[in-house]
């Protein structure tokens, strides 16, 4: 009787502690959702108005040089520059400093952003939306004194609340915080606080006035065997467009990082190469593209090649030393080579230019759970099986790469690859393959040896 009473002590006491618990995170992330969806509201205004004010004059553009030369100019000033960018950053700063964050991101990241893309820039505006939410919640966590683990969850809530202010993906914005951090698996230490902040902050930004455009498509064919295969190998197309994207970003700034220039040299350089580009062949895929993006996704003409130049672009931009984020970019990657896609496979254009909007950046990110969730709030639910089919598969062909080198990589996506887990996807050195006899790949391997043998018997070979 003695050890069943302390073992109901012992449940009381426990269930006491995670009511407290509930409490504590439902006002710390409140508090930031609030906070983060009030901030994410003004650099999103403030965007607005100087886009609309340079997007007045036709060759905008011709000032790129000079405004990636300003944010690499604030970014010294500021003593911001780090070797990393974007949500990268928070991602970095969450696995190896227990989410410190310097507050002095926030003026950088707001002014630097407004000039990057108000000039044309290709980048997004997500990125530094999530890092401003991150370094002000790693400010809050600093007033209130929370330990590194409390801090944590809080600069996750931070980056929550500013996907979802920025997208009005709520619940999406949720998840992609807690799957952005590892490689295969979603962190749930912080599942209900982020969750929380990311629908206050979709909420705040939402009662202040930002206009969120939800574009529920009404025609989607029924998922058939053949629609079936056709999406596998749209998620197959998806992947190998974001595993593209990653290698050109990361070339990109080896290149930049390998010259031996001034820093200051290499905007001028990156501009001198984006801006002929752009005005002989892609005007549309500088900046955030918005209006392509809308038009791939309302079934448009959108240019052919508009993927490949929006991918150099911010690949440029970004290692040039522009300020932005990864993840709008791929949004217009996607959902332009989405609408070109369809209309090869016959399928509605507008439809699958959504499906590759979520499917490049599941695959680029490593983050199919968010981005099917993302296609069922922006378009509706019935593109949801297969933006999940798309982005699952996309997932899964990128392999152990990811838009975010800090991502640290807990699982192999398939039982042959053997690469050390627990690393960052940027700090692995070598990846080793075990063909197993039973698999399908082994079955390939045993026919396509005893094929060359029976080849070199016969002396065709």
């Amino acid at each position: 009787m003695d050890s069943k009473k302390g073992r109901t002590k012992k449940h009381l006491l426990v269930e006491s502690i995670l009511f407290l618990s509930v409490v504590k995170w439902a006002l710390l992330a409140t508090v930031v959702g609030i906070v983060v969806g009030a901030s994410t509201t003004l650099f999103l205004k403030t965007l607005d108005r100087a886009t609309a004010y340079t997007g007045q004059f036709n060759y905008y553009y011709l000032l790129l040089p000079v405004a990636m030369l300003v944010s690499v100019l604030i970014a010294r000033f500021l003593k911001t520059t780090s070797k990393t960018s974007g949500i990268d950053n928070v991602v970095q700063s969450v696995h190896l400093r227990s989410g410190l964050l310097s507050p002095r991101l926030i003026p950088d990241k707001f002014i630097s952003t407004v000039i990057t893309l108000a000039a044309g820039g290709s980048v997004g505006k997500e990125g530094p939306s999530a890092q401003i939410g991150a370094a002000l919640t790693a400010l809050i966590s600093k007033i209130i004194r929370l330990d590194a683990s409390d801090r944590k969850k809080l600069v996750i809530c931070g980056v929550s609340a500013g996907f979802s202010s920025v997208f009005g993906t709520p619940i999406a914005g949720s998840i992609f915080g807690l799957e952005m951090l590892f490689l295969g698996r979603t962190f749930y230490d912080a599942l209900l606080p982020s969750f929380i902040a990311g629908v206050v902050g979709f909420q705040v930004a939402l009662n202040l006035g930002i206009h969120y455009d939800y574009q529920f498509i009404d025609f989607v064919p029924k998922l058939t065997s053949v629609m079936f295969l056709k999406t596998v190998v749209g998620g197959i197309v998806f992947g190998l467009i974001s595993l593209l994207y990653i290698e050109a970003m990361h070339y990109a700034f080896t290149v930049f990082r390998r010259m031996k220039v001034s820093q200051l040299l290499r905007p001028l350089i990156g501009g001198a190469i984006i801006i002929p580009l752009a005005f002989l062949f892609a005007p549309e895929s500088l900046g955030l593209g918005s209006e392509t993006i809308s038009a791939a996704i309302n079934g448009g003409e959108v240019p052919l090649l508009s993927p490949l130049w929006k991918i150099l672009f911010t690949s440029l931009s970004l290692a040039a030393g522009g300020c932005g984020g990864v993840i709008t970019p791929s949004i217009f990657i996607g959902s332009t080579a989405g609408n070109l896609l369809g209309a090869i496979l016959n399928i509605d254009p507008g439809t699958f230019a959504a499906i590759g909007m979520v499917s490049v950046l599941a695959g680029a990110a490593n983050t199919p759970i968010a981005m099917s969730i993302m296609a069922l709030e922006l378009f509706g639910p019935q593109v949801g099986p297969y933006a999940a089919i798309s982005c699952i598969t996309s997932f899964l062909i990128v392999g152990h790469r990811s838009i975010f080198p800090s991502q640290v990589i807990s699982s192999v996506k398939s039982s042959s690859v053997k690469i050390p887990v627990a690393k960052s996807v940027g700090g692995v050195e070598y990846i080793d393959i075990n063909i197993r006899a039973r698999s399908l790949a082994g079955l390939i391997k045993y026919v396509w040896i005893k094929m060359v043998r029976a080849l070199k018997e016969e002396k065709w070979l």
